[in-house]
C-alpha cells in the first residue's frame, strides 16, 4: 500500500474539493476502473451506491460519466449502506461495487470504495491497474459502445430481506426495545424495518440525514446521545451505526459501552460455546490485548492483522476462519456476508443474547480490558512513523518502561493525515503519560 498514490487502507479519501475528491478526478477514476474492470475478464456492468452526504449526487454523476466513457453499464442504487452495495454486486452479477462515501468522517469529507464481483474489497493488484489507467487520457469509446445507467428502485427492500436471512427462522426480537442511531447516514431507512420485522420495539434517532449532518454528534463515534436515548426510554441496550453502515457500536441498558472488542468477544464465545466458531478469531494490532487474554483462557486461537477490515479478511480467508474484527465496530463474519456489516453484526449479538439468556452486559464481563490510551497527532501529510530515528529510539524507551505487560504501537491512519500513538498495559496513568510523551516526539519529528 505503500506505493500507491491514491489508495489508501479503505479506498481514496479526503476533503471534498481539495485533491483528489473533485468532479473531474471522479471522472477520470470511473473511467480507469471501467478499463481495469473490462481487462480483468469481468462482467460489463457496475453498481454505484452512496451514503447521504450531499456532495455524493455530484460524485455519482462524474463516475456514472467516466464508466459510461469506458463502455460499462451502470446500476445506480441511491443512499445505502456499504455491505448493502457488497451483497447486492453479488447478486446482480456486477462487475464491481462502488461506494461514495467517507465512513465516520465529517460531511465535508468524502471517497470512493471498491467492491469485486465476489463481494470483498478490491485486492491490491487490482487497485494498482486502476491507479496506473488514471495515469492515462480518458479515451471515449465509440458511440455505439457507450455504456447505459439505470436505477434500481427496490435495492432496500432486498437488503432488508438479506439482514433478516442471516439468522434463523426462528429467530425473533419479541420482547425487546432497542434504540437504533443510524448517525443520519445510509442506514436510516433500511435499519428500523430490519429490527422493527424481527419483533423490537424500535426507538430511532439520528435518522433524519439533510446532507450536511451525518456523522454530526450521532452514530459510532458519537454515543452520547445513544446512552442518553436509552436511559430516557429505559431501553434493553443501543445500537449505533457510522454513516455507512460497516460499523456497530452497543450500549447496555446502564449505558455502558459496549466496543468492537467486546463485541468481538462475546460472538467469540458464543459461537466457541454452540461449536459454532469453527477455527481462532482475527482481531489487529489495535485490539485491546484484554481480548487475546480472555479468549487464549477459553481455548480459542487468536491472530492480529493490520489494521483495516480488508487485511482482517486476508488473515480469515489465509485460516479458513469465520470471524474477525475490530475495535472501531468493523465486524467480518464470513458464514453471514463478504464484509464488514453494521446491521448483520449487530444481528449476530443479539442472537448472541438470546440464546445465552444473559444480557449485554452480562456477556461483555467474559473479559477484561486492559487500559489503553490514543493520542491522534494531525501532520501536513502521511508518513511512515518507524522511519524517523528519534521516534524508534522514543518507542524503545517507552517499551522498556512499560515492560512486558505493555505494548506500543505507532500506525499512519490509512484515511486521514493522522500518526496513532497507541500504549496499553497494566497502569492506566503510566501508558496516558507513555502516550502523550511519544505523540510530542512525533509532532516535532514531523515533516
Amino acid at each position: 500500500m505503500s506505493q500507491r498514490k491514491y489508495f489508501g487502507t479503505d479506498g481514496i479519501r479526503g476533503r471534498v474539493g481539495e485533491s483528489p475528491i473533485t468532479p473531474e478526478f471522479m471522472l477520470h477514476l470511473g473511467w480507469a476502473a471501467g478499463q481495469a474492470f473490462k481487462r480483468q475478464g469481468q462482467r460489463n456492468s457496475v453498481l454505484i451506491g452512496k451514503d447521504t452526504r450531499l456532495s455524493g449526487y455530484m460524485f455519482e454523476s462524474a463516475l456514472e460519466a467516466g464508466l459510461s466513457a469506458a463502455g460499462v453499464d451502470v446500476k445506480l442504487l441511491g443512499p445505502m449502506p456499504t455491505p448493502a452495495i457488497a451483497y447486492l454486486t453479488r447478486t446482480f452479477r456486477a462487475s464491481a461495487g462502488i461506494v461514495i462515501s467517507a465512513s465516520h468522517n465529517p460531511h465535508h469529507d468524502n471517497g470512493i470504495k471498491f467492491f469485486s464481483a465476489n463481494g470483498t474489497k478490491l485486492d491490491d493488484a487490482l487497485e494498482a491497474e486502476i491507479e496506473r489507467w488514471l495515469e492515462q487520457p480518458i479515451q471515449v469509446c465509440e458511440p455505439n459502445e457507450l455504456g447505459k445507467a439505470s436505477r434500481v428502485d427496490d435495492a432496500p427492500g432486498r437488503y432488508v430481506e438479506f439482514c433478516k436471512s442471516t439468522v434463523p427462522n426462528e429467530f425473533t426480537l419479541d420482547g425487546l426495545h432497542i434504540v437504533l442511531d443510524c448517525a443520519h447516514g445510509a442506514t436510516y431507512h433500511v435499519a428500523p424495518k430490519v429490527f422493527k420485522e424481527l419483533g423490537a420495539r424500535v426507538s430511532v434517532i439520528g435518522a433524519e440525514p439533510d446532507g450536511l449532518n451525518i456523522n454530526l454528534n450521532v452514530g459510532s463515534t458519537h454515543l452520547d446521545a445513544l446512552k442518553q436515548t436509552v436511559a430516557e426510554k429505559q431501553a434493553d441496550l443501543g445500537i449505533a451505526f457510522d454513516g455507512d453502515g460497516d460499523r456497530v457500536l452497543m450500549v447496555d441498558r446502564d449505558g455502558s459501552e459496549v466496543d468492537g472488542d467486546e463485541l468481538l468477544f462475546i460472538l467469540a464465545s458464543q459461537r466457541h460455546a454452540e461449536g459454532r466458531l469453527n477455527g481462532g478469531v482475527v482481531g489487529t494490532l489495535m485490539t485491546n490485548l484484554g481480548v487475546e487474554l480472555a479468549l487464549r483462557e477459553i481455548g480459542i486461537e487468536f491472530e492480529r492483522a493490520n489494521v483495516g477490515d480488508r487485511y482482517v479478511m486476508e488473515r480469515l480467508l489465509a485460516n479458513n476462519w469465520i470471524l474477525g474484527g475490530e475495535g472501531s465496530g468493523h465486524m467480518v463474519i464470513r458464514d453471514c456476508t463478504s464484509t464488514g456489516d453494521g446491521i448483520v453484526s449487530a444481528l449476530q449479538v443479539l442472537l448472541a443474547v438470546r440464546r445465552s439468556g444473559k444480557t449485554l452486559g452480562e456477556l461483555r464481563q467474559g473479559m477484561a480490558k486492559l487500559p489503553q490510551t490514543m493520542v491522534n497527532v494531525r501532520v501536513a501529510r502521511r508518513f511512515d512513523p518507524h522511519s524517523r530515528s528519534d521516534i524508534v529510539e522514543a518507542v524503545r524507551r517507552a517499551e522498556a518502561d512499560l515492560g512486558e505487560a505493555g505494548r506500543i504501537l505507532l500506525r499512519a491512519s490509512g484515511t486521514e493525515p493522522l500518526i496513532r500513538v497507541m500504549a496499553e498495559g497494566q497502569n492506566a496513568e503510566d501508558i496516558a503519560r507513555v502516550a502523550e510523551q511519544l505523540a510530542r516526539v512525533v509532532e516535532r519529528s514531523t515533516p
